[in-house]
């Protein structure tokens, strides 16, 4: 029987359908598709052009599982930055599935977490848990385009997800330098207050480097011709993110400096999420940037940074702490939680 998954945010929409294997957990993928959420004027039409068109050789999918990016309510959700609305009992009768489900795009992957493969995460430490720990207890922190958090029981073949807003608890700077830049957040956004996601994003570090480039001893930067395209172009700031850590990569001190403020800032994030949770099942690190910072992740700063909670330090030795690799875990996840549907 085949089971539909989604991973449906701002900008794009992955649809796929997977079947389940005889002899392994994990949902097999038959058929993909990305398309460009902007492209069209409907979630339903995407969906319609997917099972008519791209899957009209594929048998129709029972269950569904769908990962949306906006808040949800009753099973349905709002596409925020496409003024969608998306009702999963309205799509279950026109597409004719059992069962039609519509989850948080992060909270998801807590459903993904017990069958993921070797090839999907790498290990950043392996933890040594105490006696008595609840390993049951899992914690995921991503930061994409914007900062997500969410928590999980796993037990067996059972999850629960909890829901979380975590990544937009107040920022807390830890130095006279990141003071200055959470004050210049707020008088360059016109706010009141820095939540962590306006830092610990991709977004975050695009403004990071905006307030560094901002300082008079970087004017001849390279990079000052790029923000001048930024005030015009939403595109340029997307590409912004990657432009920072090439620069990082080539030795540009500057962008140096931005991506170690980003870095120390998640380390801290994480453990504090560490200690409030308890995870010891897992603290996952997850998100678009996830696979590209792997090796910053393992690093003595970040680490370092990690480890910086006082009396509580040696708590966080204990905890397993892993980095999700897997680009479409997100649609991944959908599938598990489909899959599941199936038992329901």
């Amino acid at each position: 029987m085949n089971f539909l998954a989604c991973d449906l945010g701002g900008t794009k929409v992955l649809l796929g359908i997977f079947e389940k294997e005889i002899n392994d957990d994990s949902p097999k993928l038959i058929f993909k598709k990305k398309y460009i959420s902007r492209d069209w004027d409907s979630f339903e039409l995407i969906l319609e052009d997917f099972l008519k068109n791209e899957c009209k050789n594929i048998s129709h999918p029972s269950y569904a599982c769908f990962a949306v990016a906006g808040p949800l309510s009753n099973n349905k959700a709002k596409i925020i930055n496409l003024s969608w609305n998306i009702s999963g009992n309205s799509l279950q009768d026109k597409f004719n599935f059992k069962s039609c489900e519509l989850i948080n795009d992060f909270a998801v992957q807590i459903y993904g977490i017990p069958y993921l493969k070797k090839n999907q995460y790498s290990t950043i430490q392996n933890g040594s848990h105490s006696e008595g720990a609840n390993n049951e207890l899992h914690a995921i922190v991503g930061a994409g385009t914007g900062l997500g958090i969410a928590r999980g029981i796993i037990s067996g073949g059972k999850v629960k997800v909890l829901a979380s807003e975590g990544g937009h608890v107040e920022y807390s700077p830890k130095s006279k330098l990141e003071w200055e830049l959470k004050i210049w957040l707020k008088n360059y956004l016109k706010v009141e207050r820095i939540s962590c996601e306006r830092v610990i994003s991709g977004t975050g570090l695009s403004r990071i480097a905006e307030w560094r480039l901002s300082k008079p001893d970087a004017q001849n930067h390279p990079l000052q011709k790029y923000l001048k395209e930024i005030k015009f172009f939403d595109a340029a700031r997307k590409e912004l993110p990657e432009k920072i850590c090439n620069l990082s990569k080539e030795g540009d001190q500057l962008m140096i400096e931005v991506e170690r403020i980003w870095l120390g800032a998640y380390a801290s994030l994480l453990g504090d999420v560490a200690l409030q949770e308890l995870c010891f099942g897992g603290l996952w690190i997850s998100g678009g940037t996830a696979s590209k910072h792997f090796k910053n992740f393992k690093s003595d700063l970040f680490m370092k940074q990690f480890f910086d909670k006082g009396r509580l330090k040696d708590i966080l030795k204990t905890i397993p702490m892993k980095v999700i690799l897997d680009e479409e875990f997100g649609l991944f996840s959908a599938a598990c939680r489909a899959k599941m549907l199936l038992k329901t």
